[in-house]
């Protein structure tokens, strides 16, 4: 299927992560145009090095900050502008007790997770509205709408994150940009496997048995018994930065192997 993105200039943040450089990937290869950004900029580098002509930009920018961000969005603007964002930059920060989270956790977590989305959007959304086209995808996870207690700074800033979606969603999209999120669930990424090494050393098991007893004991409704993979999300995110996601709006699309256990979003 064509998506109709061809010469898109798309900007992907936390683009060194497995779901997003997949994503790019995905994007890449319907002809759009890739700006990446990553936190780490020896894993930027190589990633661009992988997409090859796509990439018509990279920065490494940590956007949490409010100096970077402006510095990113001004490279951006030399560049056209941005026609698409995908936000993908985040943590899963600390976890445990709910009541034994200090207050530095909650904050990281929702600097990183949260306001970094605001951030990106407030510098990239005004070009595209100003065009009367874009879109804007943000990485929400299950837990926004499904939280574990284990993972409260984590469900808290992904919470907020769709909310922000949906506001967003109803000024902007009468302008022509729409903006919607992906919610995936237990993914094959960086983040879930320290995830699962750290589980298998508590329990001196095996990765591939940490993964296993997890699935069974903490995600009881991802029937598909494994964890997804990274091009099954890119796949829909990649559909919702396109022509052919025109009635999209405001939407959050699962992509968790039936994880989130409610029939509403």
């Amino acid at each position: 299927m064509d998506l109709q993105i061809t010469g898109r200039l798309a900007v992907v943040t936390g683009a060194a992560g497995g779901i997003a450089r997949a994503t790019a990937k995905a994007l890449a290869t319907e002809g759009a145009h890739l700006f990446l950004t990553d936190v780490d900029a020896d894993k930027l580098s190589a990633c661009a090095r992988e997409l090859g002509e796509a990439v018509v930009g990279t920065r490494a920018a940590d956007l949490t900050s409010d100096t970077d961000v402006a510095a990113l969005a001004d490279e951006v603007a030399g560049k056209g502008g941005a026609d698409i964002l995908v936000h993908m930059a985040g943590i899963t920060g600390a976890k445990g007790d709910p009541l034994d989270m200090e207050y530095d956790d909650w904050f990281a977590c929702w600097n990183t997770n949260f306001m970094s989305g605001v951030r990106m959007a407030r510098a990239l959304v005004p070009h595209m509205a100003a065009q009367g086209w874009g879109r804007v995808v943000f990485t929400v996870s299950e837990n926004a709408v499904q939280p574990y207690p284990d993972e409260a700074v984590y469900n808290a800033s992904k919470a907020a994150l769709l909310s922000f979606v949906k506001a967003l969603s109803q000024p902007y999209g009468p302008k022509g940009v729409l903006v919607n999120a992906v919610m995936p669930a237990f993914i094959e990424s960086p983040m879930t496997d320290g995830m699962m090494e750290k589980r298998a050393a508590a329990r001196g098991v095996s990765k591939e048995d940490a993964i296993q007893t997890f699935l069974a004991e903490e995600r009881p409704y991802l029937t598909l018994g494994r964890r997804g993979k990274a091009d099954e999300v890119a796949v829909a995110a990649a559909m919702l930065c396109s022509e052919r996601a025109s009635f999209t709006n405001g939407s959050a699309w699962r992509v968790d192997g039936g994880a989130v256990a409610a029939i509403n979003t």
